[in-house]
């Protein structure tokens, strides 16, 4: 890899992935940026749910430790940080991380809120088509929480470009907490496609932080992967033509592989002839994965073509309630009386008017996954009964799990450990909306 050159690096690959291999790459990794990538579908309907009960709220649960530990050795060695984790409320993320910064007295810290993914009045005032079923927005009803539109790199270049030090933003395409730091650095054309295919590919690696170095792909006598309790997180080597090396740290467990990356490639993308972004319709049928070295890949050869000219939205939806319960059983006969348990619950919900035919009936270990398994002739001295269903009210989801707790003195001998919960469901629809509609834009707050 010759000429001009950034290092970025992965500091999270969900809402509650561990700190310590982000600060491990802020002190040793000579990073020029590391991105963050915590919401997942539902993440920023639970944090719309939160902005709710407190306005000040609705922002990433470990931002505040996150930047806490990050941000005074990221100051100390010029590493830019960008993250999603503005989640329902990006403003109140920022002015958090400001607080943050003027308690560790990082004068002039900047950080950036991009803004313009909500787009909850547009959705509730008109009625667009689904995308993932049958109907439209409005057969939601009153049930919608959050829309929100899945942005791209401009909100996030145009903050670099103000000299924010930290970028937080709400929902955006995941690759472009990545792709936005190349676009800004190498001053990428937003029509140079296939820059921004190579650019979405590397983000696409990266996004899923411990995935690309053995995590997620570890199968004990099928992958091995060692020292998998100090897994590290990857980086990137990326020149102007969009050419990267990944890697990890040699003081860090895991292995970045071609197999790692090969898998990461692959997931969750659906097409991978067309992997859709906001920013370029992505082609990663012609990358190239080669091993550069113990812990060295290196990726190129993806292309693209020109954007969408709609945009994804993620609609959060209230969707009745999940009741749990479970309960254990050992030693001789623990299955049978396992069955026997799950026998007694189902008649005492059928007795309370409860639709028992949607709901699970379950013996961990032996059919709660794999409905074909069997117990053969070497029954398990140990099962864990559990039964979940959907209702239609809080008071009859929490009847499942009370049916279960009675199981104590009212069921078979020897039941123990029984553990209930009772929620409301958020569930999602996708929907598309023309691209003009969510406007990105970016408001700094300063130490």
């Amino acid at each position: 890899m010759n000429g001009r050159r950034i290092r970025i690096g992965s500091g999270a690959g969900f809402s509650g992935d561990r700190i310590e291999p982000a600060i491990e790459l802020l002190e040793h990794g000579q990073l020029d940026y590391l991105a963050f990538e915590c919401l997942a579908e539902r993440t920023i309907g639970l944090a719309q749910a939160a902005r709710q009960i407190n306005p000040g709220g609705g922002f990433d649960p470990l931002l505040e430790a996150r930047m806490r530990a990050a941000m005074p050795i990221a100051r100390q060695n010029g590493v830019r940080m960008i993250s999603n984790m503005g989640a329902a409320n990006p403003l109140a993320a920022a002015r958090a991380t400001t607080q943050i910064a003027r308690e560790l007295r990082l004068t002039g810290y900047r950080t950036a809120a991009v803004l313009g993914d909500d787009v909850l009045d547009l959705i509730m005032a008109h009625d667009f088509p689904l995308i993932d079923r049958e109907g439209t927005s409005r057969d939601l009803g009153n049930a919608v929480v959050s829309a929100n539109a899945y942005l791209g790199v401009e909100g996030i270049v145009a903050a670099l470009g103000m000299g924010a030090d930290t970028v937080l933003t709400g929902r955006v395409c995941d690759p472009a907490l990545f792709l936005a730091p190349l676009v800004h650095a190498f001053g990428w054309s937003m029509e140079d496609w296939n820059r921004l295919g190579q650019g979405t590919m590397i983000g696409h690696l990266l996004e899923c932080a411990g995935q690309l170095c053995g995590g997620y792909f570890a199968d004990p006598g099928v992958k091995d992967v060692a020292d998998l309790a100090r897994l590290g997180f990857p980086f990137a080597d990326v020149d102007e033509q969009g050419l990267a090396t990944f890697g990890k740290l040699a003081s860090s467990g895991g292995a970045l592989t071609e197999a790692t990356c090969k898998e990461q490639l692959l997931y969750e993308i659906l097409d991978p002839a067309a992997y859709l972004q906001a920013d370029v319709i992505a082609d990663f049928t012609g990358v190239r994965i080669a091993a550069q070295g113990p812990d060295r890949v290196e990726a190129a050869g993806a292309m693209g073509s020109p954007r969408p000219d709609t945009l994804k939205v993620s609609i959060c939806y209230e969707d009745g309630f999940i009741g749990e319960g479970q309960i254990s059983y050992a030693g001789p006969g623990a299955v049978e009386r396992g069955r026997l348990a799950l026998d007694i619950v189902r008649e005492r919900l059928r007795m309370r008017g409860m639709d028992t035919g949607a709901m699970q009936f379950d013996l961990i270990g032996i059919d709660a996954v794999d409905r074909r398994a069997s117990t053969g002739s070497c029954a398990p001295r140990e099962v864990r009964a559990r039964v979940a269903g959907r209702a239609d009210t809080l008071h009859l989801a929490e009847s499942i799990g009370a049916e279960v707790d009675a199981l104590y003195t009212n069921g078979p001998m020897g039941g123990g450990g029984v553990s209930r919960s009772a929620r409301k469901v958020l569930a999602v629809a996708s929907t598309l909306i023309n691209r003009d509609l969510a406007c990105p834009r970016v408001e700094i707050e300063v130490a």
